[in-house]
């Protein structure tokens, strides 16, 4: 039996939910049901399991567990990017000797992304909900310029389209100066994140089940089915696709091979959009790993900056508000220097999300146990690597041996980490080493 030895916890309220109508909850678990195969979590990864588990059969009964309420967890506190090419810039990390493997990495992606595409064209939605408008990756100073000038050699040895911007280009697009110079890619699509996985969960019809404020207390083998527990009831399943990233972790599993990592992000007030040239809807990542990533959202009440970065190491999975209040007096500084024409803008939000990361950077993935199948540890990028991981992980459940089924079975498992203290002194110190090596980025 796998019990869980706690629940999820979220700190801080994210902007993008807030930003949202209420919306009325699925129905909590109450009594036992019967499926072919439950989904544990309803983030990016079991949802998008979930919808491709019912293409791929109509009839099959799915039930999807979530903890709590879809967009509370970390998907609605995702920055809303859905790339299609690898998110750092510096050339060791990108082409040269490892370009077949990022040209994998690439059609990876574009998989996630034309699973979203579908299912924005079938909910028909605006661009303020998605948005294929590509993205941004901006320098502020030399340091951050010599990098993007790297990206654009290295794209180019795999064919891929890029747009260079010196910095009154970029000015025209962000309205501030205060950016160096920047590359245009157009492949990646920006979303509102909690109003992208509100409307996947609400896509779902019998005989897929959605139980929100769920949580999967235990599970175990029974003959043929496994059952899970809830605090409320019983799933009885002839497979699980284990969709719950870190938190896998509290049943036991793939333990000391995860490393739980906290980002933090602020959203301002809404203001007046003529305080602001440029666009008024973009999207920006930073030249270096690490450094602070940025967009302006559009809205009918007026617009918004959103401000992105600070890392911490929490190995018990859980964030204080201080670290949150640390975290924001780090974005409040970071937001004025690349917006000084909005000095006295307050921040309205602010949140902290966890990410399941790997040392060696590849994902839990595969058949844990006879019928339970991991689609964990996402290493950051949720939005396209998460959903990519949860597509491979309905196929697999059904027995396809797809590419992406194949990709996924081909890497290398998950390497262990140091024994404490050491593994919390070095990632603590790997952490701060990287956001010092950003600098002004």
């Amino acid at each position: 039996m796998y019990v869980a030895s706690k629940l999820p916890q979220h700190l801080g309220q994210s902007g993008w939910v807030s930003m949202l109508p209420p919306r009325t909850p699925c129905p909590t678990l109450d009594g036992t049901v019967n499926a072919d195969i439950a989904v544990i979590g309803g983030g990016f990864a079991g949802l998008s399991a979930a919808r491709r588990l019912s293409q791929l059969d109509p009839g099959l009964k799915v039930v999807i567990l979530e903890a709590g309420e879809i967009a509370e967890g970390a998907t609605g506190r995702n920055s809303g990017f859905i790339i299609d090419l690898p998110h750092e810039v510096s050339s060791e990390d990108y082409g040269g000797a490892e370009g077949n493997e990022r040209q994998h990495d690439i059609k990876v992606h574009r998989i996630a992304i034309a699973l979203a595409q579908e299912l924005a064209d079938e909910k028909r939605w605006g661009k303020d909900v998605f948005d294929p408008c590509g993205k941004y990756n901006v320098a502020l100073g030399q340091q951050g310029d010599e990098h993007v000038a790297s990206y654009a050699k290295q794209l180019d040895k795999v064919n891929e389209p890029y747009r260079m911007l010196d910095a009154n280009e970029i000015a025209a697009v962000t309205g501030t100066q205060s950016f160096t110079s920047a590359i245009f890619t157009p492949g990646t699509v920006i979303i509102q994140p909690a109003a992208y996985i509100r409307g996947l969960a609400d896509s779902f019809h019998d005989p897929v089940k959605l139980y929100e404020n769920t949580p999967a207390l235990s599970f175990e083998r029974q003959g043929t089915s496994w059952v899970i527990r809830t605090p409320n009831g019983y799933v009885r399943a002839g497979k699980i696709i284990l969709a719950n990233n870190g938190q896998a972790q509290s049943f036991g599993l793939f333990r000391g091979q995860l490393l739980h990592v906290y980002t933090y992000a602020s959203m301002t007030e809404a203001f007046d959009p003529k305080r602001l040239g440029g666009q008024r809807s973009w999207a920006a990542t930073p030249a270096f790993p690490m450094g602070t990533t940025v967009r302006r959202v559009e809205g009918d009440q007026g617009d918004r900056v959103l401000i992105r970065s600070r890392y911490t190491y929490n190995p018990r999975m859980q964030v204080s508000k201080s670290a949150i209040a640390r975290a924001g007096r780090v974005h409040d500084r970071k937001f004025e220097t690349r917006f000084p024409m909005l000095k006295g803008v307050p921040m309205e939000y602010r949140w902290a999300g966890a990410m399941a990361l790997t040392w060696n950077g590849v994902p839990a993935f595969g058949e844990i146990e006879h019928g339970v199948f991991a689609a964990i540890a996402c290493n950051g990028v949720g939005a396209t690597k998460a959903t990519a991981s949860g597509i491979a992980a309905a196929e697999a459940a059904l027995g396809q041996d797809s590419w992406l089924v194949q990709v996924f079975r081909g890497f290398a498992a998950p390497r262990r980490l140091p024994p404490q203290p050491f593994l919390t002194i070095g990632a603590a110190a790997n952490l701060s080493m990287k956001e010092w090596a950003a600098g002004v980025e």
